[in-house]
């Protein structure tokens, strides 16, 4: 009798254990973008106008996600808009002849946590275009904002040029002291420009024209940032 009892004691240590188990939410990872391809001329569009078309985005999914914020930013006009959906795409009306950036950012129902995808350009075609006009440069550093040091008070200016059409010619080179920075540098043939001269505690702001074999420019705006 007392070997019945014993075994009954451990069956009800061992069930007490058994309580349902609830794993923690998890952080959303970043969605894979899947169309409009990065650096693409897109000719897709449907419902299509003189001035608009409208454009299917698509992604793959990223974990633990249920939700998704596409952001979409007219590189033209500087205007960015966003549009919420739980799907893995979504149809947009968006202007001709015109480039755009997007991505997407992942959400969860659960945790105030994001995760954000890479950021791809295109160009949406227009009727009877024949040559685009360059992406902006993507400035690559120093950064907006940035405050860094100068050792040997020079720096070096970074940045990224495209273009769908594959002919861009060279960059003009804004650098300076001003607001409104002078032209430093024209018709640069590479994406990147050592030894600037510089001096401690001083503000600079500079941009990047981007040009193309047809006439056609664009402006990157202009950036800022303190030499320490």
């Amino acid at each position: 009798m007392k070997k019945v009892i014993f075994c009954l004691g451990i069956v009800f240590l061992f069930s007490g254990c058994g309580k349902d188990y609830t794993e923690p939410p998890k952080t959303p990872t970043s969605a894979t973008l899947v169309f409009p391809y990065e650096n693409y001329l897109c000719h897709e569009g449907s419902n299509i106008t003189p001035t608009e078309s409208t454009v299917l985005f698509e992604w793959k999914a990223g974990e633990y996600t249920e939700k998704y914020e596409l952001v979409l930013r007219n590189m033209s006009t500087g205007i960015t808009t966003s549009y919420s959906t739980n799907d893995l795409s979504i149809a947009i009306v968006i202007a001709r002849n015109t480039a755009f950036k997007w991505y997407i950012i992942s959400k969860s129902n659960s945790l105030p946590d994001t995760a954000q995808s890479p950021v791809w350009k295109f160009y949406n075609s227009g009727a009877d275009v024949e040559s685009y006009i360059p992406f902006p440069a993507e400035i690559i550093s120093p950064a907006m904002a940035a405050i860094i040091t100068a050792p040997s008070n020079v720096i070096t200016l970074d940045w990224t040029g495209s273009d769908v059409d594959n002919d861009i010619v060279g960059y003009d080179v804004y650098f300076g002291k001003s607001a409104i920075p002078p032209i430093h540098l024209a018709d640069h043939k590479e994406s990147i420009l050592e030894n600037i001269p510089v001096q401690s505690n001083t503000i600079y702001y500079w941009k990047v024209i981007t040009k193309d074999s047809k006439g056609n420019s664009s402006d990157s705006g202009v950036f800022q940032f303190k030499i320490l």
